[in-house]
């Protein structure tokens, strides 16, 4: 009884310890822009076979998206306070976001051939980050129109 007694407090002491290791973790960092930047170009670069100006043309468009995105973001969040995962963006929030998109694939199509075009399209969905509880395999979300 007493071995019983001493490994259930071993158990609990121990259940206890990774539990607050996990709260205190909290939910991982998203990448920063130069992160994601980088991930964007190596992906694009190989993909598109881009030359040397589409390279520079297209890395200034995401770098200018990413830097947008960035100072939205800043906008909506508390400086004390770390922001909980986001919900769904809010329509307005959302006509940002899409006016800025907007604009970088408009820099993007001009730099870009056609074909090349037609295939950034389909690899920029699959570069997008998941929704949070959304699995990566299952593709972007549905757009709303």
């Amino acid at each position: 009884m007493k071995k019983l007694s001493r490994f259930m407090a071993v158990f609990l002491f121990l259940i206890g310890g990774f539990l607050s290791m996990a709260q205190q973790q909290g939910s991982p960092k998203p990448p920063d822009p130069a992160e994601r930047l980088k991930h964007v170009s190596e992906t694009l670069n190989k993909e598109l076979s881009l030359t040397e100006t589409q390279k520079v043309k297209v890395n200034a468009a995401y770098k200018q998206f990413f830097s947008d995105m960035e100072k939205l973001r800043e906008k909506n969040t508390h400086f004390s306070v770390p922001p909980p995962p986001p919900p769904p963006p809010p329509p307005g929030k959302k006509e940002d976001i899409d006016k800025l998109a907007k604009a970088r694939d408009e820099q993007i199509r001009s730099v870009l051939n056609a074909a090349q075009y037609k295939k950034y399209l389909d690899l920029e969905k699959t570069m997008r980050p998941p929704m949070p509880g959304q699995d990566k395999k299952e593709g972007p979300p549905p757009v709303n129109k």
